[in-house]
């Protein structure tokens, strides 16, 4: 298969991006996972308990879990891997994940210096108590993705930085990381050692080849068996589209430009509405041809709280009005701007779209800004340009995944934008019990966010497109866009 790039880190810790967690997913299994209905199943722990009114959960760990080394899992691998996530040493941007446990907000934001008052706690070798801050009605989502997979802080200690190479790693999950040529190939081998048994599939080539069109030539001449979106160009799937080996799956992944808020111009809002309502939405998927759909709003249509008009209207000559009123009439005066976006061929044909429609609506010039995956990662990290464009896809189906992000403290949140209303609006729904009245909270945030102050256009809710080679059988698709390998064969 095909990766595309260079993970920027197999450390679960501490790494944000799909491609890293499309390794990790294989070679690592936390407390609970997935099972096809996208219902999480036991995993290391064979059962739980919820107790205290939903504040408090107790997992029981199997006991024939292993890692790669032979050592039996213990509770205690899951504690130290979340106060690691935890530790403002660690620097996680997804540290944030597991803010509703108790004291965890105190010790990540130093508030309080030790770890030992964070909620987490192993009660022995198989048992491990978790206590909340308030019920949480997505928490066991939580388990089963990888920042809250387990660690082995022995093999870390040892061996610092480089603890994530082939040489050095200890993972508990269906495949081992066998070889990791850097920028050209990751090998993952069958791990005999894994407690649902060993893989019937023996060996994953993943790939890094960035350019699409020359990632599905090798699927053409038989040299991948497997290709997603990353080695799938739009022409490329116009041609294949009634191919039996070709698939379409909706995910919960929407697209948006980002606003860096602290920079000039966009820290002023006039302008962020007029650059949310000169962008026509309708032409991206007439674009990309790949099935997908508009979105105005954050919160995609298969989750609750989705409104149709959370988002505001292509409306030009509003945008036009509110840009003049920013001091910018008919774009006179208007600086040029860069706009950051990954370096690949189906991200560049949206780019250069909003490119023209700023231009013709709003008389706007936008320089694009191509960089490499992991360089581009680390400038939003590090120093977010005024604009960027990016993706966020859901680590759990519920709308909390997608509407934390922009909360105040949320590592991920690269628009450096921050509403006290809205953190609190989220806060809320995230305590709430009775759906209706979250899924209302989660409407009300979603308004705020994209119609009334903006750091974000919404562009169109993705959809993964994939060719599997007929010899290549178990392959499952799932709308989180997580691909499961222990369940494949070839033959």
């Amino acid at each position: 298969m095909n990766i595309g790039a260079e993970p920027p880190s197999l450390d679960w810790g501490v790494t944000t991006d799909s491609t890293s967690f499309d390794v990790i997913s294989n070679l690592q299994v936390g407390l609970t996972q997935y099972n096809g209905s996208l219902q999480c199943a036991p995993a290391c722990a064979e059962r739980w308990e919820v107790l205290d009114g939903g504040r408090r959960y107790v997992f029981h760990l199997r006991g024939d879990v292993l890692w790669s080394d032979g050592r039996r899992l213990k509770a205690s691998d899951f504690e130290e891997a979340w106060k690691r996530l935890l530790d403002p040493r660690t620097g996680a941007q997804y540290a944030y994940y597991l803010y509703d446990i108790e004291n965890a907000f105190a010790f990540n934001t130093g508030r309080i210096k030790s770890g030992d008052a964070v909620g987490v706690k192993a009660l022995d070798d198989r048992t491990l108590e978790v206590r909340l801050k308030r019920p949480a009605a997505y928490f066991i989502y939580l388990t089963a993705f990888c920042p809250s997979y387990p660690i082995r802080k022995d093999v870390i200690d040892r061996w610092g930085d480089r603890w994530t190479e082939p040489e050095h790693i200890v993972t508990n999950g269906p495949f081992l990381l066998k070889d990791w040529k850097h920028e050209y190939k990751i090998e993952l081998a069958a791990n005999p050692l894994y407690f649902e048994g060993e893989p019937d599939l023996k060996k994953i080539k993943m790939f890094m080849v960035a350019e699409q069109s020359t990632a599905f030539a090798l699927y053409e001449n038989d040299e991948l068996d497997y290709v997603d979106n990353r080695s799938f160009s739009t022409p490329d799937v116009e041609r294949c589209r009634s191919s039996p080996q070709y698939h379409n799956v909706p995910l919960l992944r929407n697209n948006y430009i980002g606003f860096n808020v602290t920079r000039k111009p966009f820290d002023d809002r006039r302008v962020r509405l007029a650059f949310t309502q000169a962008v026509d939405r309708r032409v991206f998927p007439a674009i990309l041809r790949r099935n997908e759909l508009p979105a105005a709003s954050w919160i995609p249509p298969q989750l609750p709280g989705y409104a149709p008009d959370s988002g505001p209207p292509y409306n030009p000559e509003r945008a036009r009005q509110l840009l003049a009123a920013a001091g910018y009439p008919a774009g006179a005066g208007f600086p040029v701007v860069e706009l950051l976006y990954p370096n690949r061929e189906d991200t560049r044909l949206v780019v250069e779209e909003i490119q023209d429609q700023l231009k013709r609506n709003l008389n706007v010039r936008i320089e694009l800004v191509a960089q490499e995956w992991k360089v581009y990662l680390e400038t939003l990290h590090r120093d977010p340009p005024p604009m960027f464009r990016n993706s966020w896809g859901a680590d759990y189906p519920d709308p909390e995944t997608f509407m934390n992000l922009f909360t105040t403290y949320n590592g991920n949140n690269s628009t450096r934008w921050s509403s006290s209303v809205y953190d609190r609006l989220i806060e809320a729904a995230e305590a709430e019990q009775d759906a209706g009245r979250r899924a209302d909270l989660y409407r009300r945030a979603d308004r705020l966010l994209c119609r009334q102050e903006a750091p974000i256009v919404c562009t169109y809710l993705s959809t993964q497109n994939l060719m599997v080679k007929p010899w290549v059988h178990g392959m499952e698709f799932n709308s989180l866009d997580i691909q499961f390998f222990k369940g494949v064969t070839v033959r």
